[in-house]
């Protein structure tokens, strides 16, 4: 019964008006993510008669850019209160995506366009999350950070499956702009929600004096690479999720085009699974109190590698629908569970004078490296099949456990575990 009541208090611990602000807004601009998935492909396709080629462009080079344009942001961020950083973030991302429905409603919407604002609300995207990372850290003590990520997980896989389904609907009855509309709305409505959540922010201090030099733009790498712990967590996200991401592609390939699945049943394959990611982000929390944020970390992060080397088997019909939805499943739910950890993981790690440059140049790597290997593995897709290529894929990911942070110090690092001091 000790127990129970235990984890009734951890899931449903209350963290203050102000959270709950943040909180919704994070929902708010979640939701208008997911309403608008695939909207800039299928404008593309739709309205501007874009090629395949033109459609990678858009994914790949706006999100390699857009994360360029970011870096020099990073150290800027950190000496700047997060606040209205966050705020004006959202209102430009609300801007850049307004332009498009206003574009398409005059006639003059262009692929250039499109790219423009791929560009921007990535690089905005960087911007956001580093600042939010560090405004979190200021907004609550330590030990309710993973109470905190835990919800924004699970707030995160409800609109991954809630999403998708109504941003279909709406394309259909609205037209292809629709969602577009719907995301950059979500964005004001963030904007307002983080606005609401008041409060005095001292404005940090910078410890060298003049202007941001060119040296400053490598504090965030210099720092995760000198951490014992952040070192190996941070080549594993990046190689873990660049596989990830780069075999998607050939997954649809291989399913849409050769095995003949039809879009519903492709849908279906990887919405209903999402379910398993917000039943592992409730779980987060009571079993890291349990068990240790570190053991939970190593565990899971081992376990959602297992899984990619599934879809190298996959065969037509029911049975391959059935293959998928459950590599699907275990991955996402491994995920949903280590997600949280591991944000919370990385902030408590990390000092407070260099969240921001630190989750700028986090974040930068990792989308560098997902555009880069999912441009490095549409060539092997082409030279050796996607089945070849996928396989391949989930060999190498069997490897990345390798990378994340067994060391003694990292283990030292960890908060004790609840249940050992019952």
């Amino acid at each position: 019964m000790g127990s129970g009541l235990r984890l009734g208090r951890l899931l449903g611990q209350r963290l203050g008006p102000r959270f709950g602000w943040l909180w919704g807004a994070y929902g708010a601009s979640a939701l208008g993510t997911w309403l608008a998935f695939g909207a800039f492909p299928l404008i593309a396709v739709r309205v501007l008669h874009a090629g395949p080629a033109e459609v990678a462009a858009l994914s790949s080079v706006g999100a390699a850019v857009g994360a360029a344009v970011a870096v020099p942001l990073g150290p800027w961020v950190e000496f700047r209160r997060k606040r209205p950083v966050l705020i004006a973030t959202d209102l430009a991302r609300c801007a850049a995506l307004l332009s498009i429905p206003a574009a398409f409603a005059l006639g003059v919407l262009t692929f250039v366009q499109l790219l423009l604002v791929s560009v921007a609300v990535a690089a905005a995207d960087i911007t956001f999350r580093a600042a939010s990372g560090a405004y979190l850290k200021t907004l609550l003590p330590a030990e309710h950070l993973l109470v905190a990520n835990s919800r924004f997980e699970s707030t995160a896989w409800t609109t991954t499956i809630i999403g998708p389904p109504l941003g279909g609907a709406a394309i259909g009855l609205l037209g292809p702009v629709a969602t577009v509309l719907a995301d950059a709305v979500s964005y004001l409505l963030s904007a307002l929600g983080i606005r609401a959540t008041g409060g005095d922010e001292p404005r940090p201090e910078r410890r060298e004096a003049g202007r941001l030099r060119a040296g400053d733009l490598l504090d965030g790498w210099r720092y995760i690479l000198a951490d014992a712990t952040l070192r190996p967590l941070f080549f594993n996200t990046a190689l873990f999720n660049g596989l990830v991401m780069a075999t998607e592609p050939l997954l649809a390939v291989l399913m849409l085009g050769r095995l003949g699945f039809a879009p519903w049943q492709y849908g279906l394959a990887f919405a209903a699974p999402s379910i398993g990611g917000l039943l592992g982000s409730r779980l987060a929390r009571p079993l890291a109190a349990r068990f240790g944020q570190h053991r939970v970390l190593v565990v899971t992060g081992s376990l959602r590698a297992v899984w990619s080397v599934g879809p190298a088997f996959l065969g037509p019909g029911t049975g391959g629908l059935l293959l998928v939805m459950g590599v699907e499943l275990g991955l996402i739910f491994c995920c949903g569970v280590f997600n949280p950890v591991y944000a919370t993981y990385r902030l408590q790690r990390t000092a407070t004078d260099r969240v921001a440059r630190t989750l700028t140049a986090w974040t930068v790597t990792t989308k560098a490296s997902t555009a880069l290997l999912t441009a490095v593995w549409g060539v092997l897709g082409s030279l050796l099949g996607p089945r070849t290529a996928i396989g391949v894929a989930g060999l190498l990911l069997l490897a990345t456990p390798a990378l994340l942070p067994f060391s003694a110090a990292a283990r030292a690092a960890d908060p004790e575990p609840a249940a050992s001091r019952v």
